[in-house]
């Protein structure tokens, strides 16, 4: 990649990076816990005022690079949080689903049983049905039958003047 600065310019930016990477690199590695800086007097004469406010800077920025790893670990711990959450979520949504299936499944089924032997119920009451007429038509037709034979027997006793004995048992002599 060439850049249409000239190269003395490219150098010293390029120095300049790399120098500030080291710093960075250094610094991340090697964490050190808070340090309070006896804070000296600042007077423009005194030659500690440079040492004492080169090392607030330090402080400050070991400080910002400590709040920034802070804030970049709290933040993966909540993303973590989220999409454990999510897949929970996610879970009980299929499971639901699975369950919601099945006991519409059963539902089906129970409905098609209850056909089935409501069917099976409605046969079995006209199969009773069937019977019973069968029965009172054999009834019907002996009772038809006894009538015939009775007034057969009428007949007879009428043509030979004969009174039946069963009838009048408790008249005769």
């Amino acid at each position: 990649m060439e850049s249409s600065e000239p190269k003395e310019l490219q150098q010293p930016v390029k120095e300049e990076k790399d120098a500030a990477q080291n710093d960075v690199a250094e610094e991340k590695s090697v964490i050190p816990g808070p340090e309070k800086v006896a804070a000296a007097p600042a007077t423009e004469k005194s030659p500690n005022s440079r040492d004492s406010v080169l090392a607030r800077v330090e402080t400050e920025k070991r400080l910002a690079l400590i709040k920034a790893w802070e804030e970049n670990e709290k933040a993966k711990i909540e993303n973590r949080a989220h999409k454990k959450i999510s897949a929970i979520g996610s879970w009980e949504n299929t499971k639901k689903a699975g369950v919601e299936a099945l006991l519409k499944r059963i539902e089906e089924q129970l409905e098609r049983k209850k056909a089935e032997h409501g069917e099976k119920m409605k046969n079995k009451v006209a199969e009773i049905h069937k019977e019973a007429q069968e029965k009172r038509a054999v009834i019907e037709a002996k009772r038809g039958e006894d009538f015939l034979k009775i007034e057969e027997t009428a007949a007879k006793f009428r043509a030979t003047g004969y009174t039946p004995k069963k009838f009048l048992g408790c008249f005769s002599s």
